[in-house]
């Protein structure tokens, strides 16, 4: 309520804005940064000791591929992040930023060095022509290794955090926050699934980088080459698919129960709940399918055709897209677990603004108090504030899709009857937030759906309306007795 909302109607408000961004920022930055720049090194090391001239241009036509994608596309998104948040869940991200100030400081300063070796590491390969040349570079590739996986080590505990604070709820300390119940398994899970996806990433680009009709330098043919990249990679899909597994486990035991009551929406929405069955056994076969191509990979690169690692890949990206998806909507109705609802709501304001009244205490409200006359103009504030951070009204997730579901599209809507449901919502529904209004605010939130139910007119933003402000409450009158 202390930000005036920037909206987008058709598309929730902007949330999913924000899950596009931040999801592609993911499937670039846990199987590239995290996962390839490691295995790439080590390729780079493996080389230089094995005097294998021809692993090390395999691996610098790789690291080609990770320089351009890392530093254009996916630095992009991770500025993005921060601006779709900032635009769109401001009490969030701010209430964020304060717990993790320090937190979130040394993420920029690792950041900004890690960009900086990922330009000196790639910028430099052709330059390090002699062993001691080598050795340096190697080095900068290990930094730019450990800087990558810090930002994500960083990064977690603020995810973490915002499903499970922990002790932080009772103490409000910095530490309580970076060390939450779900950072270690978290960290341990996005690790290990970064170096498998890494390590097939990896796999698949050496099938482009090899050709069969001519050999490498030193006479050591791509046949040679791509059996020993499949090889090693295999290894590196079989131990890390063990790591995610385990880690996997721990992190779905230490998710709050509450949370893991809205499983079967969020891996699927509600429209697909009764598939939840059909995802389990999605989600076996996709580590069936890792496990075979390692097991594969272990006796011939060719067991493995080039157009078959296309499976794992897709298999891997649509994994950590739905990993995020679902964490995410797990979490409701909290933006932060037990502290912060997803409406921008804390949890200790809610029993004072559902007595006092939500417009009352609203800083960008164009009405303090509900009348007749207003009672639309309250309700179109009123879903702004509570409703419009998930909701539209006519587009993606809209109130009267919902509405229509509940009451039918020609019959009557008992505006009564939505009311109390409204207020009574979270009850059944307990991915939903309580309603932080009034009796009479509620009456108004139902006044003005009915009304975008009859126009079918789109809710603009304060983007595009501009900011309004309440005018402050009138001052008492004065009376004979209180002069002085």
């Amino acid at each position: 309520m202390d930000f005036p909302s920037f909206y987008m109607d058709h598309l929730a408000g902007g949330r999913l804005i924000i899950g596009l961004i931040a999801s592609l920022h993911v499937l670039i930055n846990h199987p590239l940064a995290v996962g390839a720049y490691p295995l790439l090194t080590w390729m780079e090391w493996w080389a230089h000791k094995n005097n294998r001239p021809d692993i090390d241009q395999l691996a610098y036509k790789i690291t080609f591929i990770v320089f351009i994608v890392t530093t254009t596309v996916g630095a992009m998104t991770g500025v993005g992040i921060w601006l779709s948040t900032s635009l769109f869940a401001p009490f969030a991200i701010g209430s964020l930023l304060r717990v993790f100030f320090w937190g979130w400081f040394a993420e920029w300063l690792v950041f900004i060095s890690e960009v900086g070796l990922i330009l000196w590491w790639f910028l430099t390969w052709k330059k390090a022509n002699t062993p001691e040349k080598k050795r340096k570079h190697i080095k900068i590739g290990v930094a730019l290794s450990i800087m990558s996986w810090l930002t994500m080590a960083l990064i977690v505990a603020v995810l973490g955090f915002m499903m499970k604070p922990g002790e932080w709820n009772q103490t409000r300390a910095f530490w309580d926050a970076m060390t939450n119940p779900l950072y270690a398994p978290q960290l341990g899970f996005r690790t290990f699934i970064a170096l498998m996806m890494g390590a097939v990433f990896v796999w698949f680009a050496t099938f482009f980088f090899t050709k069969l009709k001519r050999g490498y330098e030193q006479g050591t043919g791509p046949r040679q080459l791509r059996n020993w990249v499949v090889y090693r990679m295999s290894h590196v899909v079989l131990v890390s698919l063990l790591g995610t597994y385990l880690f996997g486990t721990w992190y779905w035991s230490a998710i709050p129960e509450t949370m893991k009551a809205n499983s079967s929406v969020a891996l699927l929405t509600q429209e697909f709940m009764s598939w939840h069955g059909q995802f389990q056994s999605l989600l076996g076969w996709t580590i069936l399918v890792f496990a075979f191509i390692g097991l594969g990979g272990l006796g011939s690169s060719f067991l493995i055709p080039r157009w078959a690692l296309l499976i794992p890949s897709l298999m891997g990206i649509w994994l950590l897209g739905h990993f995020e998806r679902a964490r995410e909507f797990m979490r409701k109705p909290w933006v932060i677990g037990e502290y912060m609802y997803s409406n921008g709501v804390h949890k200790d304001e809610l029993a004072f603004l559902q007595s006092e009244g939500l417009l009352k205490h609203a800083t960008y409200a164009k009405h303090r108090e509900v009348t007749e006359a207003n009672k639309v103009e309250c309700g179109k504030d009123v879903f702004m504030l509570a409703c419009s951070r998930c909701h539209s009204t006519t587009g993606l997730n809209g109130v009267i899709e919902k509405f229509t579901a509940m009451y039918g599209a020609d019959k009557d809507w008992d505006s009564g009857g939505m009311a109390l449901f409204i207020q009574g919502m979270h009850q059944t529904r307990t991915f939903m937030p309580p309603f932080p209004g009034n009796d009479k605010e509620a009456e108004a939130l139902v006044a003005f759906i009915q009304q975008v139910r009859a126009t079918r007119e789109s809710l603009p933003g304060a983007q595009s309306t501009g900011v309004v402000v309440a005018p402050p409450p009138a001052p008492p009158a004065m009376t004979a007795s209180s002069q002085p």
